[in-house]
């Protein structure tokens, strides 16, 4: 159970990581940092986005309108560390104490 706890623990670092790397990257294409019409960078951006958006839709929907300002991507890196914390709190069930 101690190798479910950790695959669990590194999958949500991952997502944790790609969430990040997905408001940078959106953050360098509005500030025309990054160019879309780079095909490494829209391969990227768009892979991120497919995998993200999903998500990111649930979230809006629960969360009223911002006036343009989107704050899913603050409500899963929120949600992902709530999970961590939870799987740290009740670490003992994985290990057996």
């Amino acid at each position: 159970m101690q190798s479910l706890f950790q695959i669990l623990m590194l999958i949500l670092d991952v997502i944790w990581f790609i969430i990040i790397a997905h408001v940078i990257m959106s953050w360098l294409i509005n500030f025309q940092v990054l160019n879309l019409r780079q095909p490494l960078v829209a391969q990227i951006w768009d892979g991120l986005s497919r995998l993200l958006e999903p998500a990111y839709s649930a979230i809006r929907r629960i969360l009223p309108p911002m006036g343009g300002l989107d704050l899913a991507p603050l409500v899963a890196l929120i949600g992902v560390y709530a999970i961590r914390i939870i799987l740290a709190n009740n670490a003992g069930v994985f290990y057996g104490y």
